[in-house]
This record gives structure tokens, sequence and C-alpha cells, in this order.
């Protein structure tokens, strides 16, 4: 089971510098392995508002990239819960400061620990953290 985190998902449904590679590897992932959690939609509503906010982005993409985001939540990805004790376990993982990691990475890292995924994400950060909680993770 594939989690994928945010970053990959605005890189593949907005125009980054990797854009044309994400779009290849999650094309190229069996569609059943894919998963996220409600949070990924949070996140992803709130990086189209701040690329929208600094000007990356223009209304219309912004309003194109929802719909191709909503698109793929309903017909490809898997929504994992996020249980109160994901919430738990992200905090347990922000007390380790040392790992550098903000609430939300932690709880993408919580949700892949509970339901065993692999976290699949394009912050070099986050990827070192997770094997340092027992998360296999990959790097993009």
């Amino acid at each position: 089971m594939l989690y994928l985190d945010t970053s990959i998902l605005v890189c593949a449904l907005t125009n980054e510098a990797d854009t044309a590679a994400v779009q290849t590897w999650v094309s190229q992932q069996d569609s059943r392995d894919l998963t996220i959690s409600d949070w990924v939609a949070t996140e992803f509503s709130s990086a189209l508002s701040i690329k929208l906010r600094t000007g990356q982005l223009g209304v219309e993409h912004r309003a194109a990239a929802l719909s191709a985001f909503t698109r793929l939540v309903t017909e490809t990805l898997t929504i994992l819960p996020v249980s109160r004790s994901s919430f738990r376990t992200a905090a347990r993982f922000c007390d380790q400061h040392g790992l550098n990691l903000r609430a939300g990475d932690a709880l993408h890292l919580a949700v892949c620990g509970e339901h065993g995924a692999r976290l699949c994400t394009l912050d070099r950060r986050l990827s070192e953290a997770a094997p340092l909680v027992g998360v296999e993770a990959e790097l993009l």
C-alpha cells in the first residue's frame, strides 16, 4: 500500500519542475495500492490557496486542480481514516524534536504506521524521518 503525501499530489496536479516525472510515476502504480488520508485533502486545499495568494497559480488553474483532485479521490484513491490514536502518535513523533517534524508531517507518518503503508513523498526531511519512526518511505 502506497500513501501519497500532499507534495506528490500538488506536484502532479499543478505546474512544478517535477510535474511530468511525478505524473509518470503515479501512472505506473497500481491504482488499487494508492492511498491518502483526509489530512492530505486539507493540506492540498491549503497548498493551492498559498499558490494562489503568492501568484504561483491562477484562479482557473486552482479550480482545475481542485476538480482533478476530487476526481482522483473519487475514482482512484483509497482514503485511510485518521484515528484519535493517529493524532496521539503524531504528537509523540513531534515530541522527538530531533526528527524536526511539523505536525502535519508527523500525522502523515502516524497514519502510514497505523495502516502499514509506505510513504511516498517529495519531501526529503519527511522521507528521512520516516524510518526513524518505523515507516517505510520512498523519496521521488
